[in-house]
């Protein structure tokens, strides 16, 4: 089976490890917008959903990668119930333009502080869009719940993993490390998925 050629559209090298991780084996060649361009996506964010946020990337990014590329593109949000579902789509801005994870991280704790750890539920959320060269778009959207530590815990993972607290294992996702973490986040079960999806369109490539 030829190579398929498939675009994810992120300059995030952490987030690059992870989704090659979950796509080993299957017979494509994963490149992310740095491997075309020095220049970062067009993109203003300013879709009310995930998944709006998600279709508006891959479509800034197939204009890059060209007509027979896959393009994937994924937007994720951390929504807290104490915080009425903030920061949600703004996770990766929470502080502001230009915020690193240590400034949204610092934030999240000043915003819940005092707030008990039963009132500290949250959820993080998934939407991964994927443009296939024939023009076909798929959706998928995957969760997962947990609850927001009360200071930072763990030196794995990147983004809010040293908060989020995946209850089942009473860890951070940032202690869990990468494979433990994979087999139950929102993005591990959004690109399994996904994954199942190529490997079906892969299939009937003659």
């Amino acid at each position: 089976m030829l190579m398929q050629q498939l675009v994810l559209a992120t300059h995030n090298l952490n987030k690059l490890r992870e989704i090659k991780a979950l796509l080993q084996g299957l017979p494509l060649e994963v490149l992310s917008l740095r491997d075309l361009t020095d220049s970062p996506l067009p993109v203003e964010e300013d879709e009310a959903t995930l998944a709006g946020n998600a279709l508006k990337k891959a479509a800034a990014a197939a204009a890059v990668a060209g007509k027979k590329a896959i393009v994937m593109a994924d937007d994720s949000g951390l929504e807290v119930e104490a915080l009425c579902g903030q920061p949600g789509v703004h996770s990766a801005r929470f502080a502001g333009p230009g915020a690193g994870d240590a400034a949204n991280n610092r934030l999240l704790l000043e915003k819940l502080r005092g707030i008990p750890p039963e009132r500290r539920g949250a959820r993080f959320r998934c939407a991964i869009a994927l443009l296939f060269p024939d023009g076909d778009t798929c959706l998928i959207e995957e969760s997962c719940s947990g609850r927001i530590a009360e200071s930072p815990r763990g030196g794995s993972g990147f983004g809010y993993d040293p908060l989020f607290i995946y209850e089942p294992s009473g860890l951070t996702f940032a202690e869990m490390g990468e494979e433990a973490k994979n087999r139950v986040s929102h993005r591990g079960k959004a690109l399994r998925r996904a994954r199942r999806l190529l490997e079906r369109r892969l299939n009937q490539q003659p």
